[in-house]
């Protein structure tokens, strides 16, 4: 049995989904990993860090070209293969990486579909942070510039970037309730109740 904790946190662009990672993981003392892991993936992989990025940021993902094929299987395609370089490869690497880590220690992770990639694996808690409109327009002008305008047009792409990106590699919904274990509204709670409301969801799923 898996005995290290994995807390996967998919979340809205403006929701704070992050922000309750990163105070989740120091609370509990265990890692806390985003988009370190992608550079962890091309060193493994030898992959340039700029195609994980442009997988990432959906620059290469088009709805109208999902197939089963993209669905992510857990394997790796070896560098001698024409597909070494492929979305799906790419996907695979961090995956590889996710699950390594897992049989090393126990993490907090944001993003990259982990509750799919691991949706099998014990001791793994997959929560959704959401947020309503208004709080996340408000939030997240506190990080970028523009007109609420301009602001939302973002929002409603960074929506439509994930859901297309969980769609392409796990054929799911990505906010979709019933892939998580946990869905937490942060504009209701707040950031320190929703991480005080996963690590009280994480002591009944370990029985303490």
């Amino acid at each position: 049995m898996d005995e290290h904790i994995v807390i996967s946190i998919a979340r809205q662009y403006g929701s704070g989904g992050r922000t309750v990672g990163k105070m989740l993981a120091e609370k509990l003392g265990i890692s806390f990993y985003d988009k370190e892991i992608i550079r962890m993936a091309s060193d493994e992989s030898g992959i340039d860090l700029g195609l994980f990025g442009k997988v990432e940021g959906g620059n290469r993902i088009k709805p109208s070209l999902f197939n089963k094929s993209s669905l992510y299987r857990g394997k790796l395609v070896q560098p001698d293969s024409k597909e070494f370089i492929s979305d799906e490869n790419i996907f695979s690497y961090q995956a590889k990486v996710v699950k390594d880590l897992a049989e090393k220690e126990s993490y907090v992770i944001v993003g990259r579909c982990v509750n799919y990639v691991l949706k099998d694996r014990p001791n793994t808690l997959r929560v959704f942070v959401h947020a309503p409109w208004d709080f996340r327009v408000e939030q997240a002008s506190e990080k970028i510039s523009g007109s609420r305008e301009e602001i939302e047009k973002f929002l409603i792409k960074d929506d439509r970037r994930k859901q297309e990106y969980y769609r392409k590699f796990t054929g799911g919904v990505w906010n979709d309730a019933t892939n998580y274990d946990l869905c937490l509204n942060s504009g209701k709670l707040g950031f320190e109740r929703c991480a005080e409301a996963i690590e009280a969801q994480l002591k009944i799923m370990l029985n303490k």
